[in-house]
């Protein structure tokens, strides 16, 4: 299940209509603004109807939203890849599943990321090493060429790290993603050199669950938590699976993974214990 029709229109809707209040303005008087029937704006606020991007683009407009960040996410959720804004993925785009150029279109607007990790590195911490291990491993047998493609996008995706202002991310790993030796010594020296480097930022926060730590709630598996800046209520849960992802936007959902999440980090080692951990291992 990829985030999907349904859930994009009731977000929409939320956001449109959180707008409009704060503009002042009744569902007719927004209508009129951009020539529409006050019906129609009642069906996407409410999530029965969807709209084109250009039409979002129109509303925006008329309530006087003009933070762009804002802008590129409402206009994303109208229609992502549709929404005539060339974004860096398009390059890539016959290459990345719609999931994933989803995924990154959220990872790109959000102001805040909670990750628990139990395999792996996230990507957004990976070095390019460990990157293109990661995608052979998991990807065989697949081409060279697209090999180094999806490296070139997972290294890409980065950039919201180094964005002014930077993305803030918190990321919980199992102490297994330190030591499953992916790519061999060499590559996992190299990347958990850029962990105890990257985990130094004022805007990352990398916190250790050791094996000492016995049972916890990540056991049930990875997720993904996104935050949105100026938002009445966006945020969403990603959990990734082999084929697809699953998109949580529930209230409950939300407020379930934010606990679980909470306890991890009362689990977890504080960060300079985490990064020492780190170096130790790569000693």
């Amino acid at each position: 299940m990829k985030y999907g029709p349904a859930v994009r229109r009731r977000k929409l809707g939320a956001e449109l209509r959180a707008l409009r209040v704060r503009a002042g303005l009744t569902s007719g008087e927004a209508a009129r603004l951009v020539g529409w029937h006050q019906s129609k704006v009642s069906r996407i606020e409410t999530g029965r109807s969807g709209v084109k991007p250009s039409d979002v683009l129109l509303l925006l407009d008329a309530l006087e939203a003009r933070d762009p960040r804002l802008r590129d996410l409402v206009v994303a959720l109208a229609g992502g890849d549709d929404a005539g804004v060339q974004h860096w993925w398009h390059a890539y785009r016959g290459l990345l599943p719609p999931s994933y150029r989803d995924f990154i279109s959220l990872e790109s607007q959000a102001c805040r990321i909670r990750t628990l990790e139990t395999s792996v590195v996230p990507g957004l911490l990976q070095t390019p090493a460990y990157a293109r291990a990661v995608t052979r491993s998991v990807l065989a047998g697949m081409p060279e060429r697209h090999i180094e493609s999806l490296v070139e996008v997972r290294l890409a995706r980065q950039e919201v790290l180094r964005a002014d202002p930077p993305l803030h991310l918190t990321a919980v790993l199992d102490e297994a993603v330190l030591r499953r030796a992916v790519g061999g010594p060499g590559v996992m020296e190299g990347q958990l050199a850029h962990l105890a480097g990257v985990g130094r930022l004022p805007h990352v926060r990398i916190q250790v669950l050791p094996f000492a730590a016995g049972g916890h709630i990540g056991l049930t598996g990875p997720f993904v938590v996104f935050s949105f800046p100026n938002t009445s209520d966006l945020d969403v849960v990603v959990l990734d699976h082999l084929t697809n992802s699953l998109y949580l936007e529930r209230k409950e959902d939300l407020r379930a993974y934010a606990h679980a999440f909470d306890a991890l980090l009362l689990h977890a080692l504080p960060p300079d214990d985490s990064l020492d951990l780190i170096a130790q291992i790569a000693g």
